[in-house]
């Protein structure tokens, strides 16, 4: 219940000072307690819940999902300081390599978001340190649906991000998975299920969804919810709803028409509380699915095994000098400080 009570908090207005709390008792190894969330170590170690991101981003290979089972050593990072992003002296306007994303997906890509972006830092980061650095460009096109098709299928741009990956073990034939290839993770996403507060939606099994009704905005991916062990949808077992955009989910939640939306936890919670709709909307316990965000490129770019090095090598030395972690706990610090 560790994710659910942190996002919980946060949508409240309860993310505050906890009595007793050992401010910035932080770059210490901490072994959870009978009792312990996120939410209340955050509490302890840094005077706000707040900064669970922190915890849970620095953890993710010891947290079973969210959850932070007692008797577990997790390490907790002291915040990231408040800085410029890193200098790209390889990013220029013109150059052989060109990376294309959009504008209008805060935190992880968006030119006015600091960095512009989660994302994009990271993959600004991962470029700079790559073993074999070549001068990149980074384009900007605001209409996601001209991407894939056709601006990198045809190799206008080299590669795209941020992208999730279907399973392209279960259904090769799509055309994600036929048409490219896909980097390393650059980040993992959460995707949860959000329902009234008071309702009677629960969500502990697969088999508590069946015969529900969800929502989830035309055109975002829907594998997670057709995967082998599911078939959801393919077998009818719920219903599923694509209106025209999350906002037009959350209506049709609070008028009763379908059970749960469905987003990525950043996402749905920007938009519950643009919408006003803290404390009337929280998530469940767990995560419906967990998806990552990719770098894609043509399979039939020239240079496709070439340019897909560069970026996983350099996610690699990103990871292992500690920065990755420094760089996503400041953009998660910025994204929650905007929701208060």
């Amino acid at each position: 219940m560790a994710l659910r009570n942190l996002i919980r908090a946060c949508l409240l207005g309860l993310a505050t000072v906890l009595p007793g709390s050992a401010w910035a008792l932080c770059d210490v190894t901490y072994k959870v307690q009978p009792g312990d969330t996120l939410f209340s170590i955050a509490g302890f170690h840094y005077g706000s819940t707040e900064k669970w991101t922190l915890v849970y981003y620095a953890n993710q290979g010891v947290l079973q999902g969210q959850e932070a089972v007692p008797g577990t050593d997790v390490f907790i990072p002291c915040a990231a300081a408040t800085v410029e992003p890193d200098a790209t002296p390889l990013r220029q306007e013109t150059a052989g390599m060109t990376l294309l994303t959009a504008s209008n997906y805060a935190p992880f890509t968006d030119r006015t978001w600091p960095g512009e972006g989660l994302v994009t830092e990271l993959v600004n980061a991962a470029l700079e340190l790559s073993p074999s650095p070549v001068p990149y460009a980074i384009a900007w096109e605001d209409d996601w649906s001209q991407h894939l098709f056709p601006l990198l299928d045809q190799k206008t741009y080299d590669m795209g991000f941020p992208w999730i990956k279907p399973d392209c073990a279960a259904t090769p034939e799509n055309e994600r998975c036929a048409k490219f290839h896909f980097s390393d993770p650059l980040m993992e996403l959460p995707i949860m299920l959000f329902a009234g507060q008071g309702s009677d939606f629960n969500y502990e099994t697969d088999d508590d969804l069946v015969g529900r009704t969800l929502c989830r905005p035309a055109g975002y991916f829907t594998h997670d919810l057709d995967r082998a062990d599911r078939r959801w949808l393919s077998e009818g077992k719920i219903t599923l709803v694509q209106p025209a955009s999350p906002e037009a989910c959350f209506e049709a939640l609070v008028a009763g028409e379908v059970d749960a939306v469905t987003l990525n936890v950043f996402l749905g919670a920007s938009k519950i509380v643009s919408m006003g709709l803290r404390g009337k909307v929280l998530p469940m316990d767990k995560p419906l699915s967990r998806e990552a965000l990719h770098v894609i490129i043509s399979k039939t770019h020239w240079r496709g095994t070439t340019h897909l090095y560069r970026i996983n090598a350099g996610l690699a030395a990103l990871r292992d000098s500690g920065r990755y972690n420094e760089i996503v706990s400041r953009h998660l610090e910025v994204f929650w400080d905007r929701l208060k």
